[in-house]
């Protein structure tokens, strides 16, 4: 179908701008992850050891976020991207460590470290800095070895000791970021708080997670979440015992989309074409059986290949103007050809009028139709029921026993 194949066009082209750009960024962190040792004795007595990671999660993540819009063209298509400004703040508490059955003195804490994941690392515009506690480091390229979280992103080691265990250490970090169409996070903390502001006026939010309140209007919009850990299937502290599948499963965020999709409800408007073409050709037949005119097959043939025409204008002109312009000009032409064409064919002069009004009314109700995709079938049904009401009442003295189809379809 030539809908189709144009729609894959466009996202070919989408694809093209969002590669070179960056795509849609999934933002996970901060994690720090302790490495331990773990020993024992086999059954022969000798003492062995493994290095095993302990992943402890924020007690609290702060997220405030601008994304700033751009749309980028290719040709006639076009893509949403951004620039986001990220300020991610908390606490992390290393409390829960004495609750677990390891022995502290077997942590390594020299190795530890700090890792954030940014799906797609392109979208880094500048260095990003660490502030833990009283000091400050900058991240490095790539996931350390005992993090299998997450498969990209950025970290860094960090200064931690014993002494950690009884104290809260607060972190803040700046992401300048760029990335298309969407934006989600992961929702470490014990408990996640999220503010979003964009310009972007048509946000989809989705994700594992609603906004808690969110406001849109033509300046833009502002969301508000807030996630505890109770909402998670996956705790605040463990080791090696929860899968990537679990954690990126609760990813919440906004989609910045376009809100009319012109291959969307022109595949909408395709699939009323049935229904459409054979409500115009009850129209033709009503008007021979009311009047001493007929029509012939090949002029049911060439009004038929006028309504088909329709939607290929209604695809070509979406391309290039709005849907709403776009849907008028194309039924607009539509009904000026065949109100002529029928001017021409048939003698009475009421005939072509009343052609006319008939397609400005089906026209009509096929654009309420679209726009209504929520109310469509109860749209549709309603308006079925009156046109065949309206048939039913208009032909309910004729005798069809006397019309000659014959001559009717000659």
């Amino acid at each position: 179908m030539l809908v189709s194949e144009r729609a894959s066009r466009r996202k070919e082209a989408i694809q093209g701008i969002t590669s070179k750009w960056s795509t849609r960024q999934i933002i996970g962190g901060p994690i720090v992850t302790i490495p331990y040792t773990e020993t024992w004795k086999d059954e022969e007595g000798e003492t062995k050891s493994v290095i095993k990671y302990i992943q402890v999660l924020p007690e609290t993540l702060n997220i405030e976020g601008e994304i700033r819009p751009e749309v980028r063209y290719r040709g006639i298509y076009q893509a949403v991207v951004y620039n986001a400004q990220l300020d991610l703040s908390g606490d992390f508490s290393f409390k829960k460590l004495q609750t677990m059955n390891i022995d502290l003195d077997q942590l390594l804490w020299d190795d530890a470290f700090v890792s954030m994941n940014i799906s797609d690392m392109r979208g880094i515009n500048e260095y990003v800095e660490l502030k833990w506690g009283e000091q400050a480091v900058l991240f490095e390229p790539g996931i350390k070895r005992g993090n299998d979280l997450f498969d990209s992103g950025i970290s860094v080691r960090i200064p931690l000791g014993f002494g950690n265990v009884s104290d809260g250490i607060n972190y803040a970090l700046h992401i300048n970021l760029k990335g298309s169409q969407a934006l989600s996070f992961l929702p470490l903390g014990k408990t996640t708080m999220a503010n979003l502001r964009s310009s972007w006026n048509n946000p989809s939010f989705d994700g594992a997670f609603l906004p808690e309140q969110h406001q849109i209007d033509n300046n833009g919009f502002s969301a508000d979440w807030q996630v505890l850990d109770l909402n998670r299937n996956y705790p605040q502290i463990w080791v090696e015992n929860v899968s990537k599948k679990t954690v990126l499963s609760s990813e919440f965020g906004v989609n910045l989309f376009s809100p009319v999709d012109i291959y969307t409800q022109t595949t909408r408007a395709v699939k009323y074409m049935i229904m459409f073409v054979g409500l115009t050709f009850l129209v033709f037949f009503l008007v021979e059986v009311f009047s001493n005119n007929k029509i012939h097959p090949i002029q049911y043939l060439l009004i038929g290949v006028s309504l088909c025409i329709f939607y290929l204008l209604l695809l070509a002109l979406s391309e290039h103007v709005n849907f709403g312009l776009a849907y008028f000009l194309a039924s607009l032409s539509v009904v000026i050809l065949i109100g002529a064409y029928v001017r021409s064919a048939l003698e009475k002069k009421v005939i072509p009028l009343i052609t006319v009004g008939m397609l400005t009314i089906l026209y009509g109700f096929l654009y309420i139709l679209l726009q209504n995709q929520d109310y469509a079938l109860l749209i549709g049904s309603v308006g079925l029921f009156l046109i065949i009401a309206a048939v039913m009442y208009t032909t309910r003295n004729v005798n069809w026993y006397q019309i000659d189809l014959n001559n009717t379809l000659e």
